[in-house]
């Protein structure tokens, strides 16, 4: 199992932008698909975006889209979250999650996660 570290959260206003990081250990990085999921107080761990093991396809929930991108380095066995044009709504906790093989969309499917940072944009 991967082990995984968000770090980059924090208060923001609405409007601006954060990157969030996720520091990767103990496996290959590269073979691991990586998403992005978060949770708000009293809501469900949603899907955020995930990236194939090598970068080259992603996908994003509707509700970042445009917004929000996400980006790998597998030299330096990390995975970032470029947030942009945040909005109150967007306020949660984030947490970086791993699984072998391609990318997938639901949260059941990924076997490692971290431990979450908080992100909260106020308006």
């Amino acid at each position: 199992q991967v082990h995984l570290v968000e770090s980059g959260g924090g208060l923001v206003q609405a409007g601006d932008s954060l990157r969030l990081s996720c520091a990767a250990s103990g496996g290959t990085f590269s073979s691991y698909a990586m998403g992005w999921f978060r949770q708000a107080p009293g809501n469900e761990r949603e899907f955020v975006t995930v990236i194939s093991g090598r970068g080259g396809s992603t996908y994003y929930a509707d509700s970042v889209k445009g917004r929000f991108t996400i980006s790998r380095d597998n030299t330096k066995n990390t995975l970032y979250l470029q947030m942009n044009s945040l909005k109150p709504e967007d306020t949660a906790v984030y947490y970086c999650a791993a699984r072998r093989g391609i990318p997938k969309t639901v949260r059941a499917e990924f076997a490692s996660w971290g431990q979450g940072t908080q992100v909260t944009v106020s308006s």
